[in-house]
């Protein structure tokens, strides 16, 4: 998947950003392209090789239809998650490095209904954050909510 200039994409584990160029970098003979991408939350920049979009997971954010599935699945019941909060941990970093919003959901549905039930742990507490960030700028991006 080829993105273009100027187009919002979604970084796994850091949210929206703008692909501000496409330019050629030299790395030892060979000379590669990179998507020059500027993250919204920190404004930091980073390069991400176009071969290498799709593996690190680079993909444009949801679609304006998808923005009612989202709000749903968040609105859905869930399966208990491990007790053990490393299992646990283990867990939902494994779904938060996928990239994709839905999987995001899920641990953010999981870790604010544990945050009702007792404290969080200091990890898990940062992820509930991370997570609502995720979730909530897409969603404010795309849906304009």
């Amino acid at each position: 998947m080829g993105f273009k200039v100027g187009q919002k994409v979604v970084y796994p584990n850091h949210g929206i950003g703008i692909i501000e160029q496409i330019e050629q970098k030299q790395i030892g003979a060979s000379s590669l392209p990179f998507y020059t991408l500027r993250l919204a939350a920190t404004n930091s920049i980073v390069l991400v090789p176009v071969s290498n979009a799709g593996e690190v997971g680079l993909r444009p954010p949801i679609s304006s239809g998808e923005c009612e599935m989202l709000l749903k699945a968040l609105s859905d019941d869930f399966a208990t998650a491990p007790g053990d909060w490393k299992d646990r941990f283990k867990e939902f970093s494994d779904r938060m490095r996928t990239g994709d919003i839905f999987a995001v959901a899920e641990v953010l549905k999981h870790l604010t209904f544990l945050n009702h039930q007792k404290p969080l742990s200091f990890r898990e507490q940062r992820m509930l954050e991370r997570s609502r960030y995720l979730v909530v700028s897409e969603l404010a991006a795309v849906c304009r909510l």
